[in-house]
């Protein structure tokens, strides 16, 4: 730092950083604050600055522009502005440090949205792997108030671009949306860029119903094949209805073998609401072989691990590839419980009863099945009809 008399020609001519230097400041001799500050890797011009002291007595420095785009007078001018706002109290970096003191994107979800929902919701796993995977190398490094909903909808598109699904991708922009609502809702963000970013059409009621000859190769398959676990949880699937994580999480004390009823409980059930599942004579069947009674606490053990399910992924693959069905998922079984309750007559408040669906809505998908079984029942009783009408006589059809 060197104390000069600063004048154009000074600015014109002798801006130039001392040998073994990387930056310098020319200060101003007048002590009002003005400073040129010079790099040496751009000898002969530099940028002025002033030099204060805010309200908690701590020196800052704000930038009034470059020495090639204005002239020594206008930078005094500037300086005499500044200084008549900051002796009014007025703070000109101000609006920085606030910008500054706002955490970034990766900050905010491991302190502060990951704490909160891991008891909240069953599904926070979810949301750390579609963070990690593409929301942080994106938004990351990101201050909460530099995310632009431009930013949000480019990302979004980009999800699509790359392959996801509709849904998938939807998915992520839902994730980043509930962070920046509990952001604003704790009063760290103003406003939330992502609140109105148009979701994609998903169209996620793709149901694989089984034919009944396809239905037949899976059910030899799951009576025959020697990875028994696996097996039965699949047919406890088709006769339940019940979704694949309720399965793997029961439990014997949730069976009453009695009533033939099995109660899922709210921690387990997606409705959040504990629900009594009906228990037919396959899933019985499924329960009577099974050796864990007594043994162990959950109903669907791992003969190798000695604990509880948690995947079935790859087993299930090779059993509906071996069926010769390997678009089959495990969630169609699901539908198929669904189909079949519906064939066999059940109303649709019934199925959703039954599958634990949260708004009638949901159990909808499966209305044309009904309609199939409405109008089967209505050709049935026409059939009746016709067979009566072939034993009146001619003579009593005429009269």
């Amino acid at each position: 730092m060197a104390i000069v008399k600063l004048t154009q020609q000074f600015i014109d001519n002798q801006l130039v950083c001392p040998q073994g230097s990387q930056r310098t400041e020319f200060v101003s001799d007048e002590r009002s604050g003005l400073y040129v500050e010079v790099r040496s890797s751009s000898n002969g011009q530099g940028t002025y600055y002033l030099r204060y002291k805010d309200t908690s007595g701590k020196s800052c420095h704000q930038k009034i522009g470059r020495t090639v785009d204005m002239s020594l007078a206008d930078a005094r001018r500037k300086v005499k502005e500044l200084k008549a706002e900051i002796e009014l109290g007025a703070d000109p970096r101000a609006e920085e440090k606030a910008r500054k003191a706002v955490i970034t994107f990766d900050d905010f979800f491991k302190d502060h949205y990951l704490p909160y929902v891991k008891p909240r919701k069953r599904s926070w796993d979810r949301d750390e792997e579609l963070y990690r995977l593409r929301i942080k190398a994106v938004f990351g490094n990101k201050r909460l108030n530099q995310v632009s909903r431009l930013q949000i909808q480019t990302f979004h598109s980009s999800l699509i671009a790359e392959g996801l699904a509709a849904a998938t991708a939807n998915h992520h922009i839902k994730l980043i949306r509930h962070m920046l609502n509990l952001s604003v809702e704790w009063e760290m963000l103003e406003k939330n860029p992502a609140s109105r970013i148009h979701m994609f059409a998903e169209d996620n009621k793709v149901e694989r119903l089984m034919t009944n000859g396809q239905l037949t190769n899976l059910l030899e398959v799951l009576r025959t094949d020697s990875r028994r676990s696996v097996c039965l949880i699949a047919l406890f699937l088709l006769a339940t209805g019940c979704r694949l994580n309720e399965a793997l999480s029961a439990t014997w004390a949730q069976v009453d073998q009695q009533k033939r009823i099995w109660r899922i409980p709210a921690s387990n059930s997606k409705s959040k609401r504990m629900r009594p599942v009906p228990l037919n004579d396959t899933a019985f069947e499924v329960i009577n072989q099974l050796n864990t009674e007594g043994v162990y606490a959950h109903l669907f053990i791992n003969s190798k691990t000695k604990a509880p399910y948690t995947c079935v992924a790859n087993v299930w693959h090779k059993l509906r590839a071996k069926a010769g069905m390997s678009g089959l998922r495990l969630h169609d079984l699901r539908h198929n419980a669904a189909s079949n309750l519906i064939n066999s007559g059940s109303s649709l408040f019934i199925v959703q009863q039954i599958l634990g669906h949260s708004v009638p809505s949901v159990t909808q998908r499966y209305a044309h099945l009904s309609v199939k079984s409405l109008n089967d029942a209505s050709d049935n009783a026409s059939a009746i009809i016709k067979e009566a009408s072939k034993v009146v006589s001619p003579e009593k059809a005429a009269a």
